[in-house]
């Protein structure tokens, strides 16, 4: 009996003793090789598998205390994969916090007011931390993918900063930017100022990528909307300059000329009346407001005045003393 009782208490000692180490090592903080530390937890990667793509990484002195604890908490089904980022020494404890919480190290990409789509693919398709698996596919076939009803991808991704997982593909970063576009673009439509000659939503997104592409100073965006407005209004041409550079392509080489002006495309603005066929930009929320909600004004015609600023006129006779003015 006494043996037996000794021996419990032996056995019930070393568990103590057990016990004690690995809660030592697992709030005692871990030594890394260097700081920060990066390390990538494969997509459908067990617990051990991680456990042992930390360790290697040099996250962990073993995986087997941390492949326990994780069991022991109740976490081994939990592990999240992504690119992570140690920036100080943490315990095991708060490791396995990180890895089960998903605290990966985030990348951004900014989508800039005014690019093109072609600008915003190029840079996109030039960025390391995105996986490129739309980069073979045509405008449509990207559209048809991301399951949007647009054929023409123009105007349709929202410009934001968008943050994401380092190794995400192409394909989220453009569905989130174009349910972005949809969200913002039908929420203002349904607030728009009433009586406008628009008939949709996207013939105001076309009107918003116009009123981006002209816009050099913000406070002017709501007068720049509503000379467009009022040139609908009165079956005017819109003779705006972005739309005829958009429709010439890779042919502008950064000068217009009179005979551009003067040459018929379905962008051609000062030979067709109306809106083009599609925007020619992506446009920021302040322009599809604008757009959307313009400046109660007769003004008809404005004039850039060289400092980023333009000049309004109600009048020809008084647009062309403006233009004799700040152009001349």
């Amino acid at each position: 009996m006494r043996t037996i009782k000794r021996l419990l208490l032996v056995v019930l000692l070393l568990a103590v003793l057990l016990a004690s180490a690995i809660g030592y090592y697992v709030v005692r903080p871990l030594t890394f090789p260097v700081l920060p530390l990066e390390f990538s937890l494969n997509q459908g990667s067990s617990l051990k598998t991680a456990a042992r793509q930390m360790q290697q990484a040099g996250a962990l002195p073993n995986d087997w205390m941390f492949v326990w604890l994780a069991r022991m908490l109740g976490k081994s089904a939990q592990i999240q994969a992504g690119n992570y980022e140690l920036e100080t020494a943490v315990t095991m404890l708060e490791l396995l916090a990180i890895v089960t919480e998903g605290q990966a190290a985030q990348s951004k990409f900014s989508i800039i007011e005014g690019w093109t789509f072609n600008q915003f693919r190029a840079a996109m398709n030039t960025n390391p931390a995105i996986r490129h698996d739309s980069a073979s596919l045509s405008e449509v076939e990207v559209m048809r993918h991301i399951g949007a009803t647009e054929a023409h991808a123009e105007g349709q991704f929202f410009p934001d900063t968008y943050y994401f997982v380092k190794g995400s593909s192409d394909f989220a970063l453009l569905n989130r930017a174009y349910k972005a576009m949809q969200m913002h673009l039908q929420k203002s439509w349904q607030e728009r100022t009433s009586d406008l000659p628009l008939k949709s939503a996207y013939e105001a997104l076309i009107l918003a990528s116009i009123v981006e592409k002209e816009t050099g100073r913000a406070s002017d965006r709501v007068m720049i909307a509503a000379v467009f407005i009022n040139r609908l209004r009165k079956g005017m041409l819109l003779q705006t300059d972005p739309t005829v550079i958009y429709g010439l392509g890779d042919n502008f080489d950064g000068n217009l000329r009179k005979r551009d002006l003067l040459a018929d495309t379905s962008y051609n603005t000062y030979t067709r009346a109306g809106l083009p066929p599609t925007p020619i930009a992506l446009p920021g929320l302040a322009s599809i407001q604008a757009a959307l909600h313009p400046a109660v004004t007769d003004a008809l015609y404005f004039v850039a005045r060289g400092n980023g600023s333009s000049q309004f006129s109600n009048s020809l006779n008084e647009h062309n003393k403006a233009v004799n003015r700040y152009q001349k």
